[in-house]
C-alpha cells in the first residue's frame, strides 16, 4: 500500500516540473492563455502531491 502512495507522489512531481517548463516556455512566447493553464495544472498536481504525502505520513505514522 505505500507503493501506491509513492507512485503519485513521484508521477505528480514530475507533472508539477513539465508544468514548470511548459508555463516559462509560454510566458516567453507571450502565449499568456497557456501559461494561467499550465500554471492551474502544476498547482493542482502540488496540491495532490501535498494531500497524498500527508495520508501517506499518516498512515506509515499510525503503526
Amino acid at each position: 500500500m505505500n507503493k501506491k502512495y509513492w507512485i503519485i507522489i513521484f508521477l505528480t512531481l514530475a507533472v508539477n516540473v513539465v508544468m514548470l517548463q511548459w508555463t516559462i516556455e509560454s510566458f516567453y512566447g507571450e502565449e499568456y492563455v497557456h501559461v494561467w493553464l499550465y500554471t492551474a495544472i502544476g498547482t493542482t498536481s502540488s496540491l495532490v502531491c501535498f494531500l497524498t504525502f500527508w495520508q501517506w505520513r499518516k498512515q506509515e505514522y499510525r503503526k
